[in-house]
């Protein structure tokens, strides 16, 4: 799995992450998979943009839980294009979506947009609690998405590794499709062989975030890892292509 994580891959002044335009220059390259982040608008629509609040992008203070959708698809018309998940999901039916849930507000709405779309979405969120949120809402509504873990359920395996018991191990990844992971945390390796073939063995993938440089994606997939979250989708397929 190789996901752009919602940058524009390639330079294009003036548009936003996360936007229609730079999934579609993504989509273009040869991206099958992308990575976004949910929030909720103030109107309850599910829509794809990384951070809280409008500032970074649109020089605007107001949280995006404070605008409707109309609102926010008129800040973002000259800057990509504003995605809603239902649109995202719609205008690009062969795109395989890595959902980050931002906001606890958006677990819900979130997980019945996405359950019949769930065969190409996977759940995640740093909160352990939003994402199951989410996905018992996807189940109820008949979707089974895949999921990756949290952090409480990160720092479960990490420790379970540490001890060498392969059944602590499997017990901390129960229901957990995929580990998405930094190399490293500050000072602390997390991705060694010893991570990845323990995951392995219990069942589940390993996925680095987040790897720009061709020399860091050839050492993590000579050590295994099933996938990589990246902004330079062109140099990941370049180095996926020259391993081929």
């Amino acid at each position: 799995m190789l996901a752009h994580r919602g940058f524009v891959p390639t330079a294009a002044e003036g548009v936003a992450e996360n936007t229609a335009a730079a999934f579609a220059a993504a989509h273009a390259l040869g991206t099958v998979y992308v990575e976004s982040d949910c929030h909720l608008t103030a109107d309850g629509h599910v829509v794809l943009f990384h951070d809280d609040d409008l500032s970074r992008v649109a020089g605007d203070a107001r949280p995006v839980a404070a605008v409707t959708l109309a609102e926010l698809e008129q800040v973002m018309e000259t800057r990509g294009g504003l995605l809603s998940l239902r649109g995202a999901l719609d205008a690009f039916p062969t795109l395989r979506f890595n959902l980050d849930v931002k906001a606890p507000a958006a677990a819900a709405p979130m997980g019945r947009a996405i359950a019949r779309e769930a065969d190409r979405v996977l759940v995640t969120s740093f909160s352990d609690r939003r994402r199951t949120e989410a996905l018992a809402a996807a189940r109820a509504a008949g979707g089974d998405p895949a999921t990756s873990a949290g952090s409480a359920t990160i720092a479960r395996v990490l420790a379970a590794v540490a001890s060498r018991s392969p059944l602590l191990v499997r017990r901390a990844l129960a229901g957990i499709d995929a580990l998405q992971v930094p190399e490293r945390q500050g000072r602390v390796r997390i991705v060694s062989r010893r991570f990845v073939d323990a995951v392995h063995r219990a069942g589940a993938e390993v996925h680095v975030w987040t790897v720009n440089a061709a020399e860091d994606m050839t050492r993590l997939l000579d050590l295994g890892v099933d996938g990589l979250v990246t902004d330079r989708a062109d140099v990941a397929l370049r180095v996926v292509s020259a391993r081929a």
